[in-house]
């Protein structure tokens, strides 16, 4: 049992090392040494439990998946109209990812492909826009799917100007909120005053 434990911590330490070299200078840039230096572990224990940087970085995204799927089922289920919703979701997660490396370079990795597809919101923002399209909060004309598309453009934007300082990532996604959502929602809708 003990070894087992031992076996979860070195695992851990060499995700959050990886994690960090990833955050600093992205996933090209990184190399094992710098991991294996920041998490101070061997080689042979790296090789253990990964057969490489990339196998790392899929679990770094697995894991910013999982985390994206629990946040999101859990703003689902507390059964607020989708554009209140979609604002919640964001704002919490990039409080989130201010705060943890792991989930940042997941989210990095994931930006740029490295083990999957997509970064998981496209598929949000669509959802999301078009229940508020079907419950009647966006102004007439709105076109959703557009309207999905400018909504995730603003997110991953936000995200890429504040790179350098992550801990800013909220602030200025609630900005842009305050900013869009009226032009997009109905007048008394109320969402544009639930931001921040």
């Amino acid at each position: 049992m003990a070894q087992q434990h031992r076996a979860q911590l070195t695992r851990h330490s060499i995700m959050v090392a990886a994690a960090e070299e990833i955050d600093d200078v992205g996933y090209e840039a990184a190399r094992l040494s710098a991991i294996l230096r920041r998490c101070g572990t061997t080689k042979g224990a790296f090789y253990f439990h990964f057969s490489g940087k990339l196998e790392v970085a899929h679990a770094l995204v697995e894991r910013y998946r999982e985390h994206l799927a629990q946040l999101s089922n859990g703003w689902y289920e507390r059964g607020q109209d989708p554009l209140a919703t979609m604002v919640g979701l964001t704002c919490d997660t990039a409080r989130r990812l201010e705060e943890d490396v792991l989930l940042r370079a997941g989210l990095s990795l994931a930006c740029n492909h490295v083990g999957t597809d997509t970064d998981g919101w496209e598929f949000l923002f669509d959802d999301l826009i078009r229940r508020a399209a079907d419950h009647g909060l966006l102004r007439p004309g709105v076109d959703p799917a557009a309207t999905a598309r400018l909504c995730y453009a603003v997110v991953v934007g936000t995200n890429l100007l504040v790179a350098g300082d992550p801990r800013r990532l909220a602030s200025r996604l609630e900005e842009s909120w305050r900013v869009l959502l009226p032009g997009l929602a109905v007048d008394g809708s109320g969402v544009s005053a639930s931001v921040g």
